[in-house]
Parts: structure tokens; sequence; C-alpha cells
């Protein structure tokens, strides 16, 4: 039995009743899908209705796709009924590995044939997860970024035994359904957003710890200096152009020896030969030919308007 095409599934089994779960049946319900949300308790409804309803009103406010509507919503305490007309399964049961062994063990003879089981899984790898599932070839990570309804990234791996076919499934489906996807090079513990996250909050956590700022002044200093500009085009090509018409050989060349000052707490991997020419190479990659004062262009285009619209949405003169 052949996997329907990407763009062609209508019904989404939503697992779990969290904030993470409820956001992704929100996300789905805005795209036009039909949702059966799985939940295991009774006792999970109300605060679920609540995390759906509220992120109802922001999609509202984006637009809302054809069909969208709250009442294609249908919520199921029996996870054989969840999944038995489901075409897409997103699982975002809590984060503890024998919990999602389990609930892999039971999705994989419970969902239909050939349709792909995701796992919002923000560090655990699929490989662990599908260990005891009788179907592992059809088992991804799709891990978004919370709120999901909201941001777009949903990182996708497969594990030892997912089918590469899955994979690449999964990516086409995401896309289709609004988000932007990201197929990892391969399995990493921790993936790749959340990684440098945890890298940011870990040098956060250090200087609080040590007295040496405030969690507002870190905050500060993130929403008034990097953040607007890591919102538009990310680190590498923010470096690559700050450094002018020399990109990120020159940012390299002049600042790679300040790498190994004692500025923070991680280690910084050698700057060999080879990895200055990867970095060089994939930012130019990037810039696709263009001139600094283009990329510099339309970095600062995109500046103004995300400042602009972060000043409307706080109420600032």
């Amino acid at each position: 039995m052949a996997r329907l095409r990407p763009e062609e599934v209508r019904r989404v089994a939503s697992i779990g009743g969290g904030p993470i779960g409820g956001g992704w049946t929100a996300h789905f319900l805005a795209r036009g899908f039909d949702v059966c949300s799985y939940l295991h308790d009774a006792s999970e409804e109300r605060s679920f209705r609540c995390v759906v309803e509220t992120a109802w009103r922001s999609l509202e406010a984006l637009g809302l796709r054809e069909r969208a509507s709250l009442e294609r919503l249908r919520i199921t305490f029996d996870l054989a009924e969840a999944v038995s007309g489901a075409e897409f399964v997103q699982e975002s049961a809590p984060e503890d590995l024998t919990v999602k062994r389990s609930l892999f063990a039971t999705l994989g003879t419970l969902t239909p044939p050939r349709v792909v089981i995701a796992s919002s899984t923000s560090g655990l790898t699929m490989t662990d997860i599908q260990a005891h599932c009788p179907t592992p070839g059809r088992t991804v990570v799709g891990h978004p970024f919370n709120p999901p309804y909201l941001l777009p990234l949903v990182e996708v791996t497969g594990g030892r035994e997912t089918a590469p076919d899955a994979v690449a499934w999964a990516r086409d489906f995401y896309h289709a359904a609004g988000k932007a996807p990201l197929v990892l090079e391969r399995e990493i513990p921790g993936f790749i957003a959340t990684r440098l996250q945890e890298a940011l909050w870990r040098e956060a956590l250090h200087m609080v710890a040590s007295r040496e700022a405030t969690p507002e002044q870190i905050d500060f200093a993130l929403m008034h200096g990097p953040g607007p500009r890591l919102a538009l085009m990310g680190q590498c090509m923010a470096f690559h152009v700050a450094c002018g018409e020399g990109g990120m050989a020159t940012n390299l060349d002049q600042f790679g020896p300040a790498l190994e000052l004692p500025w923070t707490r991680l280690a910084a991997p050698p700057l060999t030969p080879e990895l200055r020419d990867r970095m060089v190479d994939g930012c130019n990659e990037m810039a696709a030919g263009r001139s600094f004062e283009a990329l510099a262009a339309e970095r600062d285009r995109g500046l103004v308007a995300i400042l602009k619209a972060l000043r409307a949405a706080r109420g600032d003169p």
C-alpha cells in the first residue's frame, strides 16, 4: 500500500495534550486539516482546549488556510481511535524515553501501514525511540520549536532503522503543511537549533551564577543586539556580511584567534584550514554572488522592518 502524496494528506492524528501537542493541533487545524487529538486522560482536556483556543487568536491574525476550522478537531482518549483513519501522526508525549518507546511500540501496530509517524522529541534520538517499534522504517523525528503554531522550523531526521523515503516524505509533508523543514545531515543528539540554543543558554546561566549579568540584562542584550539580526539571516551570514567585502574569510582571519580567549565557558573547535574553508565556502554559496553592498542593504531593510514590527508589538513610541 503506497503512501499518499504529502500534499494529499487531510487527516492528522496529534498525540499528546501538552503545549506542544496542543500547538501542533492548532497549527494543523489552521492549515485546513481534520485533526484527531489523543489525550491520555480526560483531566487534560480543559488545558488542551485552552492551548488550542489561545493559539487560534494568533493564527486568525496571521491568516487561516481554506477549510481551517476549530470544528475539524476531534478529541479522543482511545489511542487506536486516534490513529485509525490517520494519514500522518505527530507524537508529542512527555520527553521520557521509556514512555516514547512504549508509545511507538503501540503506534507501530495500530497506525495504518505506510503512514509516517513523527516524534516531537526535543533531544532524544529516533534510533532510541524506535527500538521496540515493529515498523521502525516509517518513524522519524519532526522536532518543532515552541510554539509550533507560530515558529516554522521543524528539524527532521530518521533513526538507524528509518527508511530514507520516510524522511523525504516527512520533509515534503511539513513543507506542504506550512512549516520550514530542515533535514539533518545525520542523526545527532539535540539536533541543530536546540544545540545552538543550549550553548547560549549555558553561557547565560554561567553569567548569572557568576554575578556577571542579570537575566534582565541578558535578555535586554539579546533583544536589542543580535536577536533581530539573527532572525533575519542567522549567525554565519551575519558574520559574513559584518566584515565587508572580505566576508567570512576576513572574519575568521581577523577574529579567529579570539575564539581561544576565555570569554565563554564553551570549548571552541580548532580553527583548522579545513574548517575555515568550509565556513568561507558555505557563506559564499549562500551569498550566491551578491556583493557586500547588496547583502548589507538586504540585511538593513530587513532589520528596519523587524524593528518597526517589534516596536509596534511592544507599544513603544
